[in-house]
This record gives C-alpha cells, structure tokens and sequence, in this order.
C-alpha cells in the first residue's frame, strides 16, 4: 500500500480556487466506501461536483472497468442530488458516450484545468457559451457534441501549486508510517512524453513533452518541505528530467535552497546515459529509478519503437549501482513476436542486472494506440481489465492468458530466490550486516526458490496448450 493524494485532482482544485470557486475535496483514496460521497453531499451541498481522475497516477491511465463503474456510481448519486457533474480522465476522454450516459453533464476532453474553469463560469456565472469551450463534450437532443481540441499549457510555471491545505495530511502520514515507517509525498515536473512507443496512450497531453523550471519545482519542494515535512518525494513524471541540462539545474538548485529529500522517478535508460545525469541525480536526493525495461529481446523493443536498446538498459543498470541509487524495472510480457526465445531474454537480463524492484505487467491494447489498431480485430467482449492485478490477455497472444499469469509468478519467484542468493553472499562476506529484515528477506528468498518447481511444471504445460482468443 503506497498512498499518495490525487495529485492531478489537486492542481484543478488549486487552479478553479485561484479562479474564485470555492472548493472542497473528497478524496476517494481515504474513503472507506461511497457512502462516504454521499454523506459528503449532504455535508457540503455543492452545486457541482467535479470528479476528477488524478492524471499523475498510472492506474487511472489504466482504464479499468472498477474504476469507471465507480465514476459511473459517484456520478449518479450527485446527479440524484441535484448537482451538475463533470468528469475529466483517460477513460473519460476514451469513452465520452458512456460517461455522458451514466449521469456526467459533461466531460473534459485532454488536459483538464482551464476547460474546468471556463465550463464553471458557463455552469454558474453564465459567462460563456458552452459550444465556444474548447476540450468539452456533452450532450445536445441526444446528441454527443464535442468542442474544439483545447490547447495544452505550455507554460507550467503559470500553474497554481496544488492544493495540500484540502488533504488530511495527517492521516496519510500515519498510513506511511504504519506499512513503510515514513512518509512519502508527491510531485510532478512536467506533462506528457514526446516518445512513440505503441503501447502507450496518451489521451489527455497527446505527443508533446512541458517542463516546469527546475526553480519553480524547487520553490514547491520549500513549501512542501516547510509545511508537510515528508521523508521521501515520489516525482511521478512519465520521465523524468527529459530536458537537457535540466537534471543538473534541479540538483544544484536543491542544493543551494537546502531541501535536498530523497527521492524516486522514472526514467528512461537512455537518457540516464547522458553526461552526468545519474551523479547529479545522486546529488539531488534520488534513491530510487525506475526504468521502463519492457524486455531484454532487442527484437521485441524495435517492434515496441521503444527507441531504446538492451545494452542501454544494462549501462544504465551499472551506472545507477555504482552511484548507490535503486534500480526498478517495468517488464512487459506478451507483446506480438514474443515468444519462449525471447521471455527467456527477459529473465536472462533480469537475472544479470539484478534491479532492486521489478513491476511485471503483459502488453495491454489502448484506444487511440497503434498498437491497439494493430490487433482490435483480435478484441472481444473484454476490452478493459477489471483492476490491475488482471494481467488479462485481450488479444491472440503466442500463448494463452493463464500461461502469461504464471510466468508472472514465475517471474516473481525467480527474482526474489536470485536477491536471497546475492543477498547471503553479501552477508558472508560482511557478517555484520546482518540484521532481522536481510535474515527474513534471505529466508523469503529461499522459500521462492523452493516452491518456484511448481510455477514452472504449471508454466510449461500452458505453453504446450498454445495461443487461445481471448
């Protein structure tokens, strides 16, 4: 459990606030269910309620049906209590109809703020004409009428910081501290990825990269800092520090303001290798990277135009290492082309980087994707996955879905009995190092080990079944 506030939810709030709405947030990741949304209603009596995905968080990029159908329920219950509902998201943008149909009056199409504001002057100040709205969708005699695209803010610096006064600050460090014994906040320092990679999904800032000053980012993390106190920064860019020289400006800044905090991004392997990146990302307070490995098969990160290359991630690997920061690798399985050559790649990489985290994921169809394009035909009645523990195969894969869940776990396995085998011999070697969590990781590691031969029995014998539709 890793829980932070709706970060994109908060720059709206901060933004329509500056405009003069007065604003109240329900913060859906406390709420112990959604009576919680009703009692809120009753509490505050809004005229219009906003419910807004937090574009910073990769579950929302998701689109998962749990998730939708809990926008859905949300959006009938303020509709049944008399308020006007917008909605903003991927899966908003992705599937306006539906939305529009299960009780939003209208819909934010791309990036959300200023098209928040001026529908909140339509809706309650009567100052513009809805159709003049560009990023706006609605309904019109049955009709789904869609406005202009909205243009997105080039200037983030512009930007309100988020709202923080509007989160129970308290109750989120008590939960840190309860399941990591710290607290963690986070940050965002640019908007969208210019890469092309044709899995990705990029409703909402489409392909372009905007950057925040690495001053402005800093003068946010003195408040932060002053105000909050957290241990730990979650900077939950898409990529971090993509600019040139932008890395190296943050760090000295960091510095020279006296808030360096540790803290983790995601990057791509690539632009770690460029100059100096990883020492002044050290420098900065970064303990933590997580890249976007995909797989260690060259074949399948061409076929991805991932732009990248497996000797990249392994450089990258090395650097991060030798400068003391944590490695985290995003894997993907399943992609078209894979096949048990190139899995077999995959672990072979994981088995010689040794990341210090891995994320395992298999290759998820998004509208709007060339990816998608490529194999809709394939799509059945399925289209979304329930929650992210689904790991559903919606297209023909090389072999079938349940194979993809054990290799998953397989994976997992494999990873943790390498980790306990490095582990032990680092303890031998250094005795006292030694303490009751590497003692309870060795032992966890082992337990892997043991039990990885029945994964694997299960693994093998779906593969001999083949590819199923899904």
């Amino acid at each position: 459990m890793m829980p932070y506030p709706p970060l994109g939810t908060l720059y709206a709030a901060s933004y329509v606030r500056a405009q003069g709405y007065s604003v109240t947030l329900f913060d859906s990741m406390l709420a112990e269910g959604e009576h919680e949304l009703g009692e809120a209603l009753r509490r505050h009596r809004p005229k219009v309620v906003v419910i807004y995905d937090d574009d910073f968080n990769y579950l929302t990029k998701m689109c998962l049906t749990k998730m939708r159908e809990a926008a859905f329920r949300m959006s009938s219950m303020a509709r049944s209590a008399g308020c006007t509902v917008i909605v903003h998201g991927s899966d908003p943008a992705d599937h306006v109809d539906g939305y529009l149909r299960h009780g939003a009056d209208y819909v934010l199409v791309g990036e959300g703020e200023i098209t928040l504001g001026e529908t909140l002057d339509h809706v309650l100040r009567g100052k513009r004409e809805r159709h003049e709205i560009p990023g706006l969708a609605y309904r019109k005699n049955d009709t789904v009428v869609r406005t202009m695209r909205r243009d997105v803010i080039r200037d983030l610096d512009t930007l309100p910081f988020p709202a923080w006064d509007l989160v129970d600050v308290e109750r989120y460090r008590r939960l840190w501290q309860k399941h990591h014994g710290y607290f963690s906040v986070n940050m965002v320092t640019t908007r969208g990825c210019p890469y092309h990679c044709n899995w990705c999904a990029k409703p909402l800032y489409g392909q372009v990269y905007n950057s925040r000053s690495p001053g402005n980012v800093v003068r946010e993390m003195q408040q932060i800092v002053a105000a909050l106190h957290p241990d730990h920064i979650w900077f939950c860019d898409d990529i971090f520090g993509l600019k040139p020289g932008w890395v190296g400006e943050f760090s000295r800044e960091v510095q020279r303001q006296g808030v360096v905090t540790p803290f983790k991004c995601l990057a791509r392997a690539d632009l770690l290798l460029r100059d100096s990146t990883v020492e002044h990302l050290r420098s900065a307070g970064c303990t933590s990277v997580w890249l976007g490995a995909e797989s260690g098969s060259q074949k399948i990160l061409d076929a991805m135009e991932k732009g990248t290359t497996v000797a990249q991630i392994y450089e990258a690997r090395r650097r991060l290492h030798d400068a003391g920061i944590a490695a985290g690798f995003f894997l993907q399985y399943g992609y078209p082309g894979e096949t048990w050559t190139e899995i077999e790649q995959t672990l072979a990489m994981l088995r010689d980087c040794m990341p210090d985290e891995i994320g395992i994921s298999v290759s998820y169809p998004l509208p709007g994707t060339r990816f998608y394009e490529s194999v809709v035909r394939q799509l059945g009645e399925k289209r979304n996955w329930t929650d992210s523990q689904d790991l559903a195969m919606l297209f023909a894969g090389e072999f079938a879905p349940d194979f993809y869940r054990a290799l998953h776990t397989v994976t997992h396995k494999r990873f943790r009995s390498w980790q306990a085998r490095r582990l032990l011999t680092s303890c031998l070697r250094k005795p006292r190092s030694i303490n009751r969590n590497t003692l309870r990781r060795i032992a966890a590691g082992f337990y892997h080990r043991i039990t990885v031969g029945r994964h694997e029995s299960t693994m093998h014998a779906l593969a001999r079944t083949g590819s199923t539709r899904p």
